[in-house]
């Protein structure tokens, strides 16, 4: 990998998206798709450029990214984390203003798991007094 271009890992819920920063002309493509084609919702699209548009770099750089795994709200959120942890690859100086956005911390909300003799992690099956 040279200087020039970076790859990071963004995570959120259960999505994992790898992230790779080349300079180009600001294209965003996500699992060979467009940003546009990939996500309906137009603020979707916003998460994903918010680490961009925060350092002023929309148009100097072009994103690959390959996502898996969750829904589209937190693959938009894991892809936006990788993003910007590319770029603090990059250029270190933009550590401060994506660390004091939030876009550098992991977002840790998960699903939580199924105990048994529950329906789901916290729902209980409904009391019969007789």
């Amino acid at each position: 990998m040279s200087e020039l271009q970076a790859m990071a890992t963004g995570r959120r819920k259960e999505s994992v998206a790898r992230v790779r920063l080349i300079p180009g002309s600001g294209q965003i493509t996500i699992n060979g798709k467009d940003l546009d084609k990939y996500f309906g919702l137009e603020t979707l699209k916003l998460i994903v450029r918010q680490p961009l548009v925060a350092t002023e770099t929309l148009d100097r750089y072009d994103v690959i990214a390959r996502v898996h795994g969750g829904g589209f709200s937190g693959q938009a959120g894991a892809i936006r984390h990788g993003i910007a942890r590319a770029l603090v690859q990059l250029e270190p100086e933009y550590r401060s203003v994506l660390k004091r956005s939030g876009y550098l911390t992991r977002d840790s909300r998960m699903k939580e798991r199924k105990k048994y003799g529950l329906k789901k992690a916290r729902r209980a099956p409904q009391f019969s007094k007789r």
